[in-house]
Order: structure tokens, then C-alpha cells, then sequence
């Protein structure tokens, strides 16, 4: 059964999640970029059921129009060093403020991007470190309050305790439009004690 065309607000929003030929997750990457693994047949194998057809040229001696239907996941050929490292995800504020929930971890308020800051729980001032167990968001007043203090100081505890997110973790995060099958994917490569959570997606 033949999909429909995929719109192009369909098109722009899906990504495929790439994975090598042993099945180690790579990141997301765009229709474009699935078309062409496909056409240099550098797809190993596939996930899922297809997301997104995509209608080529038409075949000048029998007219027929070429369809590619692209699969949520894909694995390439070729595969990543054995005890190749996961990447960490690098420190933006969009990334902070997504592995926060866009909560103010000081005042527990929800608020939107532009409205969150990245605070540093122990200040630049007094040597703490521009990385991922060091900073949280925080809206502008809290942020203002806690000034160059400590929690402690200031009297402000953290609801949470800020920490790294895993690669997995951080692909989750960034996209806001996963698919069932490629959720299902990620969630099982998490961290067993982070299973359970309930996984936002950026805002």
C-alpha cells in the first residue's frame, strides 16, 4: 500500500536516527541525508516501519516514478572504533534548559526559553566550572537573588542535583518530534535508573 506524499512541514520536522552497522547509536540526521544512504546502498539494515516516502524522477522508457520509503532508523555500513566513547552532548543553553524541563531549579516554576538563565551553582568567581554538573536553569529573579553565592549561601537549595546527561539522553532531548518506534529504540539504551523518567522534549 503506497503512503501518502509526505508534506513538507512532514519532511522538514522527521529525522532518522542513525546507528552504525553494529547497531551503536551515531545521532539524527535528515530525510536528505537518509536518501542518500540509500541511493549509495550504504544501509545495512533498518527499523521500524517506514516514515516518510519520497517520490524521485520518473523512468524515461517505462514512466514510472521512482519511491524511496525511508525507515525511522537506519544503520549504515561500517561501524564505529569497538570501544569508541559516546560523545558528550555539548553545554547550550537549549540543551540545559531541556534536560531541566525548563523548571527554574530553585524556585520549581516553569517557564519558557527566553525566560531561564544558566546559572552556575558554584560561581565562575569563586572557581567553579562552565560544565554540565555545575549549572542549572534558573528564571531572572532567582538567578538575580542567588547572585555570586552558593545554594548554601544564599539559602536557596537545588531541587535537583545538575548532572551530564548520557548521549542517548541528550538525542531524546533535542528532538521534539521522535517517532513511537524510534522512542522505544532510545529509552531501552538508556541508563536502567533512568528508564522510568519521563522524557521531555525540547521546547
Amino acid at each position: 500500500m503506497l503512503m501518502e506524499v509526505p508534506s513538507r512541514a512532514d519532511l522538514h520536522a522527521t529525522r532518522v536516527l542513525s546507528l552504525d552497522a553494529a547497531g551503536r547509536i551515531l545521532d539524527w540526521i535528515s530525510w536528505q541525508e537518509a536518501v542518500c544512504l540509500y541511493v549509495r546502498d550504504a544501509v545495512a539494515w533498518t527499523l521500524g516501519d517506514p516514515c516518510l516516502t519520497v517520490h524521485g524522477g520518473h523512468n524515461r522508457v517505462l514512466g514510472a516514478q521512482s519511491l524511496l520509503r525511508l525507515h525511522p532508523i537506519i544503520a549504515s555500513t561500517g561501524r564505529c572504533r569497538e570501544h569508541a566513547i559516546d560523545p558528550a552532548p555539548a553545554l547550550t543553553n537549549t540543551a540545559l534548559f531541556a534536560r531541566d524541563r525548563h523548571i527554574c531549579l530553585y524556585c520549581g516554576e516553569h517557564f519558557t526559553r527566553a525566560e531561564l538563565t544558566r546559572d552556575h551553582v558554584l560561581p565562575i568567581s569563586k572557581r567553579g566550572r562552565d560544565e554540565w554538573e555545575n549549572v542549572v536553569s534558573a528564571c531572572l529573579a532567582c538567578n538575580l537573588k542567588k547572585s555570586n553565592r552558593t545554594p548554601q549561601e544564599a539559602d536557596m537549595p537545588l531541587l535537583a542535583v545538575p548532572y551530564r546527561p548520557s548521549w542517548v539522553e541528550h538525542l531524546i532531548l533535542s528532538n521534539r518530534n521522535i517517532l513511537a518506534d524510534q522512542m522505544e529504540f532510545l529509552v531501552s539504551r538508556l541508563p536502567r535508573d533512568r528508564r522510568s523518567m519521563n522524557m521531555p522534549v525540547a521546547a
